[in-house]
């Protein structure tokens, strides 16, 4: 039984195509820029300013603790000497849906939202910021409810067990329709102006600041804060920002019809029934325990953990198994990417160059290296950073191309940096922020170096410097959530201060600390 849906994603990107009134007439003839908006905080020409990261943190409660608020009130602390929040994507578990967005998002961060000493009286797609917050779509935040979860009148022995369970899993009745519950949050959601002259108006109102490829969204921090689009960047303090939506270029390539595709096809096939037998066992098994029992509600969190990790896995399996085509691939939002990669070299106003997105091209957390999706992720921004490398020549002089990649979907908190990749990724430092509330990963047993085959000869082409994640057993079990604080320093080529803000849950018991700066 699957517990989540991944639409397909050409319906995601016509989707929130629709959402944002794509290439409208009205839009094209303002000359508007639907893919950048301008924080209007009267500090952005600062060279030295701070930002927090956050990823993978919309859950609910856990049993006996809430680790999103944990890691929220670390922000709090630092939120003053911050601009704005980078989010790296799954704002809301388990499936995006509009029903958890006051529990999972709007209560966590209630004083970062304007009305927020009244939480319940905000409504999800009437949110103000007064600290900026720049998210990604998460694969979360698309997911839909299988048909057979969201009718009530379902009674089938899957459906009865799990309505048994004690899991918290975050489903209610329905799915995140396919983003729109994130689209209705974050972005300015153009499509609920029926007339031309409501629109015309809305525009001419917010689309006001003249950059140098159109007019663009402005952001006003405590008044008007909605993202032109799902996929866009920002220049703040010199630094261009480059926020992605990595679910529409992360299909993998299909499984060749050979007897070796055929062989790993059935390999694969035969892993998936044995993850379903083991996520009917988790989910019967749950039924037993007593959540008001303190060691039976840790034995649940570690239940709801495994079936989410199961869930992932199958998913990424399926991807394999179901496509025999050539995957889709969002090719226009990867040629932005490169066409606005290629001028942030070529301006002279631009100092440094961040991109963040969801799923991470590098990683050493348990489950994900290997996933098909990682590979694809990895390709594809390989084909757009060597793109831009053989345009811009050696304009960088040696700089990477990207000072810093920030990533979520791994459930933890990592800093790697990748070597000679073959490739325009290399040498570049990649931060992996996803463990700011949900079910904690550890970190994979064969360590911290990454091995790349290149035809017959494995390359060494990344290392892991840091990894915070769940680790330990029994009673010495850690759960270390975390997010970032990042410094932005220095004049001409920047420095990044990365402070790493732990709350991690032992014993029962929270312990806030912080980790030594990684100086990038």
């Amino acid at each position: 039984m699957k517990l989540v849906r991944d639409p397909a994603i050409a319906k995601k990107i016509a989707k929130m195509q629709q959402r944002v009134r794509w290439q409208d007439p009205l839009i094209v003839g303002r000359n508007i820029d639907q893919t950048r908006l301008v924080l209007d905080d009267g500090q952005a020409s600062d060279t030295e300013f701070s930002f927090l990261v956050v990823g993978d943190s919309g859950s609910g409660r856990h049993h006996g603790h809430n680790p999103q608020r944990r890691v929220a009130e670390l922000m709090l602390q630092h939120h003053p000497e911050c601009r704005f929040m980078l989010h790296t994507g799954d704002v809301i578990y388990l499936v995006g849906s509009s029903e958890y967005y006051q529990q999972n998002f709007i209560r966590p961060y209630a004083e970062l939202i304007v009305g927020g000493e009244s939480p319940k009286q905000i409504a999800y797609d009437k949110m103000v910021f007064k600290l900026p917050i720049f998210p990604v779509p998460g694969n979360h935040d698309y997911y839909e409810l299988p048909l057979v979860l969201s009718l009530l009148s379902v009674t089938t022995l899957p459906m009865r067990r799990l309505l048994r369970s004690r899991l918290d899993i975050d489903v209610g009745w329905h799915g995140s329709g396919v983003g729109n519950a994130y689209a209705k949050a974050f972005l300015d959601y153009l499509q609920g102006y029926l007339l031309p002259t409501q629109l015309s108006h809305h525009l001419d109102q917010y689309y006001t600041t003249q950059t140098d490829t159109g007019k663009c969204l402005t952001y006003q921090p405590g008044y008007f804060t909605r993202l032109p689009n799902r996929y866009y960047t920002f220049r703040y303090g010199g630094i261009d920002f480059f926020a992605l939506d990595s679910n529409t270029f992360n299909e993998p390539q299909p499984l060749p019809h050979t007897k070796q595709g055929e062989s790993d096809r059935q390999i694969l096939d035969q892993r998936r029934q044995e993850l379903e037998r083991e996520k009917m066992q988790i989910i019967e098994a749950s039924a037993k325990l007593n959540p008001d029992n303190p060691s039976e509600a840790e034995e649940l969190d570690d239940f709801h953990y495994k079936l989410s990790q199961i869930e992932e896995i199958i998913l990424d399996i399926d991807k394999q198994l179901t496509t025999d085509q050539p995957p889709e691939v969002d090719i226009e939002q990867l040629d932005w990417l490169k066409q606005r990669l290629i001028a942030s070299w070529k301006h002279p106003e631009v100092r440094g160059r961040v991109i963040y997105f969801h799923h991470p091209p590098y990683v050493t957390e348990a489950t994900k290296w290997q996933q098909a999706q990682t590979l694809a992720i990895r390709s594809r921004l390989r084909g757009v950073l060597d793109a831009v490398a053989a345009e811009i020549g050696d304009i960088n002089q040696g700089r990477p191309l990207v000072d810093l990649v920030l990533n979520g979907h791994a459930h933890c908190l990592e800093y790697l940096q990748t070597f000679d990749t073959g490739h325009a990724d290399a040498n570049m430092h990649w931060l992996v922020c996803g463990g700011s509330g949900y079910s904690l990963r550890r970190q994979r047993t064969e360590g911290s170096d990454l091995v790349e085959t290149v035809g017959n000869e494995d390359r060494l082409i990344a290392r892991s410097h840091l990894f915070v994640g769940r680790n330990g057993h029994g009673s010495q079990k850690r759960r270390p959530y975390s997010c970032l604080r990042i410094d932005v320093k220095g004049e001409q080529q920047p420095k990044f201060i990365v402070r790493p803000l732990v709350a991690e849950w032992y014993q029962r018991q929270w312990h806030n600390y912080q980790l030594p700066p990684v100086m990038i």
